[in-house]
């Protein structure tokens, strides 16, 4: 991979059954180069995935990235074009929304350290459902209740009528368990991965909504849900009731037959003027692709800002939609 700077390069290769990065500085013949392994891969690879190594206890990213929609390497996230950098640390932060657990080092004055043997990659079914052992106790001494498909349940949290929740309670712990990486970047209050699902947010993790700020479509999708009128006019809408937590992401256009349960197409002011496909594709024209303010790579000579659906439901200027002219 080039970079902006002609001297500066980088190489990916495969050797023993472990991949590398390689940065290469300086004229051929004389050049100067480093290399480390990837260690932990972060991201499923839909989007793109950054790469993470190991220097002694301490994680840090690599400084090239894999864009899927470009096919092709780009400079990670944080990472300056033409420069052979390898010192982002990843903090406890990062890793709370990027895997299922780690357990952090105490004493550390850089809060980069972390126990090599005890941490748990990708998101597992504990991020939601709370730790395993616990799940089964909890199920074991209560009456199962069923949940549909997709759904979160938190009805553990409240076991005798003295506790039982206020209204709204339970949607209100669905969606934080949701917030807790979906609500923006935030501030630990507690250690990392404290939190545990059914419990209160606020006290562990600060989001600090500013309802007067411009809410970045990357990162914050839950404050831009909640300023949507489907969500301000249902008792019950949470994340989960478009997105099917067990199952693979669907193309967007696929959603919207979650639209169509409440609302109809022929209701659309546009319904007349629109393409057939575009009928049944409520969330390209509500909820559309639009790029990021925080998300950017720097790649050969320019600044890319990454695209990210907006999840505030609305109609938006016939310039955001695809489908409106």
């Amino acid at each position: 991979m080039a970079s902006l700077d002609p001297e500066v390069s980088f190489r990916m290769t495969a050797k023993d059954g472990s991949f590398f990065e390689t940065s290469l500085e300086g004229q051929p013949g004389h050049e100067k180069s480093r290399t480390e392994r990837i260690d932990i891969v972060i991201g499923s690879g839909q989007k793109g995935q950054t790469y993470v190594y190991w220097r002694g206890d301490e994680l840090f990213e690599l400084p090239v990235s894999y864009w899927t929609s470009l096919d092709r390497w780009v400079n990670s996230p944080g990472y300056v074009d033409g420069t052979a950098d390898f010192g982002r640390g990843i903090n406890p932060r990062c890793l709370e929304c990027h895997t299922t657990y780690f357990q952090e080092l105490g004493g550390s004055a850089t809060g980069f350290h972390f126990d090599k043997e005890h941490f748990v990659v990708g998101i597992s079914c504990e991020r939601c459902h709370g730790a395993g052992a616990e799940h089964v106790a909890s199920h074991s001494n209560h009456v199962a209740t069923a949940v549909p498909t997709g759904k979160i349940s938190t009805a553990a949290v409240a076991t005798t009528p003295a506790k039982m929740p206020p209204i709204g309670f339970e949607r209100v712990r669905q969606v934080e368990i949701c917030a807790q990486c979906h609500g923006g970047v935030g501030q630990g209050l507690t250690p990392a991965f404290s939190f545990k699902p059914g419990e209160e947010l606020a006290p562990q993790i600060s989001l600090e909504a500013n309802p007067l700020a411009r809410v970045d479509v990357h990162g914050n999708q839950v404050e831009l849900l909640e300023k949507s009128k489907c969500f301000l006019s249902s008792a019950s809408m949470t994340c989960s009731t478009c997105h099917n937590l067990h199952a693979e992401e669907r193309e967007a256009a696929a959603y919207s037959d979650k639209c169509l349960t409440c609302h109809k197409a022929s209701a659309c002011p546009t319904f007349s003027k629109m393409p057939a496909l575009a009928v049944t594709n409520c969330v390209d024209c509500h909820m559309p692709e639009q790029e990021s303010n925080s998300l950017r790579v720097d790649l050969e000579d320019q600044q890319v800002p990454v695209k990210v659906r907006n999840h505030w439901i609305r109609v938006y200027p016939s310039s955001s939609s695809p489908h409106q002219n």
